[in-house]
């Protein structure tokens, strides 16, 4: 797949060790792209980079947590230094659940740490270096489930209805300035966070089909990319519902582990 913008400026991913972030990375990993990867696993972000880098991309690489707002400020800045940034897509994030005998605060902080304050951490730097431009372009990751809460994993859920809701507002906010904003809410896809969930889940794709999908989104500047439709169709019909019709269902739905 051919990147959009290669060429016209760097490509900056984070979560690019494993999962959507990994196949983010691969599919904008073309002759003469510049690939910006994050992640925290330094082995697994290195095992990446090298196929990004036979496929004829630049790439460098950094062992970092996006909760660390000093080290991503920094990071992003350097970045922008070296190549200007024309994409970046604040992917990285976690997830857990209610399976294992409910949420503790301790991991409902976690996950706002990394989905919540890890893409502020992302997008506000990446505005800061565009904004003099008047031009770039930020992907936000959300998921279908920021549509509706589900009682098996609640801060999950917040949180990446959080990321949506800022990413939409972003948009509007940011297109006076010539930056585009993309809020990206797919259903469960092939990854290490979805490989621990001990559940059916439907109509669960491969990282490599939802980075295309993601990738033919943003070439098209499309405000929400959402997939598998009937998966987003369903969420959307569970949104609209009065709660105390879709409360009971809820609540007989398997939980995610903690």
């Amino acid at each position: 797949m051919t990147s959009h913008v290669a060429g016209s400026g760097s490509i900056l991913v984070t979560g690019a060790s494993s999962g959507i972030g990994a196949a983010l990375a691969l599919a904008y990993a073309v002759p003469g792209a510049v690939l910006e990867l994050g992640g925290r696993d330094a082995s697994r972000l290195e095992a990446v980079a090298v196929q990004c880098r036979n496929r004829g991309a630049t790439v460098r690489t950094a062992a970092i947590d996006v909760a660390d707002r000093t080290t991503m400020a920094d990071w992003i800045a350097d970045a922008d230094l070296s190549h200007p940034l024309a994409l970046v897509i604040a992917n990285a994030g976690i997830s857990a659940g209610t399976g294992d005998g409910g949420e503790s605060e301790a991991q409902a902080r976690r996950i706002f740490a990394v989905n919540v304050d890890g893409v502020l951490n992302t997008v506000h730097p990446a505005i800061a270096c565009m904004r003099p431009r008047r031009r770039g372009q930020i992907a936000l990751m959300s998921s279908l489930a920021a549509f509706r809460g589900f009682p098996g994993a609640p801060a999950y859920c917040a949180s990446k209805a959080a990321v949506r809701v800022l990413g939409e507002a972003m948009r509007g906010e940011l297109r006076a300035d010539g930056i585009g904003v993309s809020v990206i809410c797919p259903g469960y896809v092939e990854s290490p966070m979805t490989a621990v969930n001990r559940f059916p889940m439907p109509m669960l794709m491969s990282a490599e089909r939802a980075a295309a999908i993601i990738c033919r989104g943003l070439a098209r500047d499309r405000g929400r990319i959402a997939f598998p439709w009937p998966v987003y169709a369903a969420v959307r019909l569970l949104a609209g519902l009065p709660i105390a019709w879709t409360d009971p269902l809820l609540r007989r739905l398997p939980r995610k582990g903690g």
